[in-house]
């Protein structure tokens, strides 16, 4: 059950968007008839079935699109070279399906600041609010932007200047997050799919 589990929660994540792992595990558990299940798939087992379930469909289309995310991601990482861009989750990971957004982790002595940038540069932007895990049960809440770079929904979230030294907890594991830096990303792209 647990394999059914994770595999159908890796279904909903690649072909409905869904992009919390625990929203994903609640729904497959009711679709295949175990609602009250405790016997969970971790979120490492559904990251593992969503890289197999986009082998398996997404075929050389999966790649494509990967490559075009990083792409983009780039591209806003040298626009937003002053904030010194970390990109992170599913582009980063190789998950990035579809529906998937570009995140980025910017470094400012305010938040504003990267505001002010993309309203100099005529961006337009909604600004939000994102609470990530920076410890073992801690919380806490960072400013965030969202814009479109041409199709693609991009999210930027803003640390302070000392935040590039403490990563918040990944989702899927609870370690530290991976982050990468443009030189990181350009290599990545560089290497053959």
């Amino acid at each position: 059950m647990r394999l059914r589990i994770a595999q159908e929660a890796a279904r909903l994540m690649s072909e409905e968007g869904i992009q919390d792992f625990y929203a994903a595990k609640r729904k497959a558990a009711q679709h295949l008839g175990a609602p009250d299940t405790r016997n969970m798939p971790r979120n490492d087992e559904i990251e593992s079935a969503l890289l197999a379930h986009q082998r398996l469909f997404g075929g050389p289309q999966q790649g494509t699109h990967l490559r075009s995310l990083r792409e983009a991601a780039l591209q806003a990482m040298r626009f937003l070279a002053p904030f010194r861009p970390r990109l992170v989750g599913s582009v980063l990971s190789g998950t990035a399906g579809r529906h998937a957004d570009i995140n980025l982790h910017l470094f400012a002595d305010t938040a504003e600041e990267v505001s002010l940038f993309l309203l100099e540069h005529s961006i337009p932007f909604k600004p939000a609010q994102k609470r990530l895990r920076m410890g073992r049960d801690t919380w806490q809440d960072f400013p965030a932007y969202e814009f479109m770079a041409g199709e693609q929904p991009v999210e930027l979230v803003v640390f302070a200047l000392e935040g590039r030294r403490e990563a918040p907890r990944s989702p899927v594991d609870g370690r530290p997050m991976q982050r990468a830096r443009i030189e990181e990303l350009e290599a990545l792209l560089a290497d053959p799919p």
